[in-house]
């Protein structure tokens, strides 16, 4: 098995990689200085003969070790270089230091070098994050931990960054849905969310603003209360938690406020929490909160934070990739897939379009076809239209390098009907008796032809 061989400068430098911690692939080796020769880091042994090839030679390196020097002292650190290259030829050397500069070493084909005392900061400073986060955690638990009923109240139609940090904070908190539901004033209705739902067993509780009063506690999580409207309900305009990553608003009371815009996902902030408390992460916890990072960041790619990325990072080694498979891709539905076969069969790539009608379909299916609809041959947009009761509705997915989808169709639906969203991904509600009373008539071919025409037009507009 390969081999770190560590050779250290001194007892300051041993001292220092002790408290670091030594792995335990790591030979650990120094070389004392005149008045440190009775001395002993523990777990080192020092390099008889001191700094020489003979002395290296005797740890009878072989090919794929590797090597750091730890040193202050250009002196030291350009004769460790000579005489590692002289026995152990181009073995990959690491040299770490905060006053040595590299270009003062003999030449080296592998040598990298790196601050040590910049490494360990960065160790700690990891540590006073999670003591930062430590503290909230506390100011929560104990403003919630006495109350008998608390409420965790999502934004309506909840998205998977809520759901995930809604559920984290019930974990936080030590509770189960009795004493700590999560609840919403619109029931979860996206394909993918359900899928979240139900993969994940998390229960949704769609209230009214009147039932807040059977709570001790409200605390809303990844959302403020400016998103329930113009005149939201009184009891949400004075709560005891919020925490958030979306910017800060103002126009209402809360004891504790955790806003930081600066996240991609409020998932990252409840992921902190949970570190930061020390308490043990099961796959389906961790399974949500990547998906709400993962979602809410366009997968890192969208206001991304390099906390959300550290977040990220720790959660994908614990998460389950069956759930995430579940979650990212629902079930259609036999009709649905019906639909879809229709669809496709009449469906064309024109001018980088793809428009597919399905005719009358449940609402859920619509998003689901639009994302297979952006796989086709030479698509950048992908529109899955259905009809839903008395409306027109229509899901828009694109490549992320066009116009941003949610400017498309805010055009498209001009005058007309509602919708909007985000760079790639937006939705257009149209009522059927205005398409009709403009158009014609909705039938699929028109509607199709329709679409196309409008999306050719809005995406050219400047």
């Amino acid at each position: 098995m390969a081999r770190r061989i560590i050779v250290c400068d001194g007892l300051a430098s041993a001292r220092l990689w002790s408290r670091i911690g030594a792995g335990e692939d790591e030979v650990l080796t120094w070389v004392p200085r005149e008045e440190e020769s009775r001395s002993r880091p523990t777990g080192f042994h020092a390099l008889q003969g001191g700094l020489s090839a003979e002395a290296i030679g005797k740890l009878n390196p072989k090919v794929g070790d590797e090597f750091a020097v730890v040193s202050e002292d250009t002196p030291f650190a350009r004769a460790a270089v000579a005489v590692i290259a002289e026995v152990a030829g181009d073995a990959p050397l690491l040299l770490l230091s905060d006053t040595v500069d590299a270009k003062n070493l003999p030449p080296h084909p592998c040598l990298r070098e790196a601050g040590l005392r910049s490494l360990i900061r960065d160790d700690v400073d990891e540590e006073f994050s999670h003591l930062s986060n430590l503290r909230r955690v506390v100011d929560v638990c104990t403003l919630l931990a006495p109350r008998e009923k608390v409420g965790i109240l999502l934004q309506p139609d909840p998205d998977p960054d809520g759901l995930a940090g809604g559920y984290a904070l019930r974990a936080l908190l030590g509770r189960k849905a009795p004493t700590a539901p999560l609840i919403s004033f619109g029931e979860v209705k996206r394909p993918e969310n359900v899928a979240m739902v139900r993969a994940l067993g998390i229960e949704v509780r769609t209230v009214k603003p009147e039932e807040l009063d059977e709570f001790d506690a409200i605390a809303l999580v990844d959302v403020q209360p400016t998103v329930f409207g113009d005149n939201p309900p009184a009891r949400v305009l004075s709560v005891d938690v919020v925490i958030d990553h979306h910017p800060e608003r103002t126009g209402y009371d809360a004891v504790i406020r955790d806003i930081r815009p600066n996240y991609g996902a409020t998932a990252t902030i409840l992921t902190e929490y949970l570190r930061a408390a020390e308490i043990e992460m099961h796959p389906r916890l961790a399974t949500a909160l990547t998906y709400g990072i993962k979602s809410d960041t366009q997968l890192l790619g969208r206001e991304t934070s390099r906390q959300d990325m550290a977040a990220f990072a720790y959660l994908h080694a614990i998460a389950s990739p069956a759930l995430l498979r579940r979650i990212e891709r629902p079930a259609l539905p036999s009709d649905g897939l019906r639909s879809l076969g229709r669809a496709l069969s009449r469906s064309q790539v024109i001018d980088g379009i793809h428009v597919l009608v399905l005719g009358r379909v449940r609402e859920d299916v619509i998003p689901q076809v639009a994302d297979l609809g952006l796989q086709a041959e030479g698509a950048e947009w992908a529109i899955a239209a259905g009809i839903v009761g008395s409306d027109l509705v229509f899901s828009v997915r694109n490549v992320g390098y066009v116009r941003a989808a949610g400017e498309v169709v805010r055009a498209v639906v001009e005058g007309l009907g509602v919708g909007g969203g985000h760079r790639s991904m937006a939705k257009g509600i149209i009522p059927l008796k205005a398409f009709r009373k403009l158009y014609g008539s909705a039938t699929r071919q028109r509607i199709g032809t329709v679409l196309h025409e409008a999306f050719i037009a809005a995406i050219r507009r400047e």
